[in-house]
């Protein structure tokens, strides 16, 4: 396994904050590290295509870096769950198209990040869900905190989704998305003590350089 699939407890976690972390970090210990946003909503139409800001971002972190359409094989403008906007683009997701995308960027990295769209039981379409991806890539699965009021209760309920689906927790990332949120840091040790899993780190709001810990990764 040359990679992770990185969900969150929700969307506006931050997943592709941490995502561009952890490829960084990937980096600076000499690896060559490049990101994957399979399916992506909320693309802008530009004159190269519909392109997302979240795989965009992604791209930026990689070396090397992927083709956008390897990067983002399914873009959809609206603004909207995947699933539903897949069907109203009457272009549906394809498990084979992803797992072709992935191979050509890993042809070429020694570790590939796939970050997934919303929370762990948001569908890609009405018969795929982010399960089906990280099995079928064979990635394990890192789950992005977003840390704020009911984190607790999103944190343990996400772990124990990805665990009973049959997939390997590797690690979790505490992102204090909500600077003024007061006992942050109880927060964080309570999902610590209870998640059974690694923490890898803590981002900060706004963290201009954050550091994660990818040494099990």
């Amino acid at each position: 396994m040359n990679g992770i699939y990185v969900t969150g407890t929700d969307t506006g976690v931050g997943k592709t904050f941490a995502s561009c972390a952890l490829l960084a970090a990937w980096r600076a210990n000499g690896l060559r590290a490049s990101g994957m946003k399979p399916v992506a909503s909320g693309c802008e139409d530009t004159a190269q295509g519909l392109r997302n800001d979240d795989a965009l971002a992604l791209i930026a972190a990689s070396d090397p870096a992927p083709a956008y359409a390897d990067c983002n094989p399914f873009a959809y403008a609206p603004a909207i769950a995947p699933h539903v906007a897949a069907r109203l683009a009457q272009q549906p997701v394809s498990l084979d198209a992803i797992v072709a995308a992935h191979a050509r960027i890993d042809a070429q990295a020694d570790r590939v990040l796939v970050e997934g769209a919303g929370g762990w039981l948001a569908p890609f379409s009405e018969t795929l869900s982010q399960t089906d991806v990280a099995r079928a890539l064979d990635l394990r699965v890192v789950l992005v905190v977003g840390v704020r009021l009911g984190a607790i209760n999103h944190a343990l309920l996400s772990a124990r989704a990805i665990r009973a689906d049959g997939c390997a927790l590797a690690g979790w990332i505490a992102n204090r998305i909500d600077p003024h949120m007061p006992y942050a840091d109880d927060t964080i040790a309570t999902i610590a003590t209870r998640i059974d899993a690694p923490l890898l780190g803590t981002l900060a709001w706004n963290d201009a350089a954050p550091m994660l810990d990818v040494h099990a990764l």
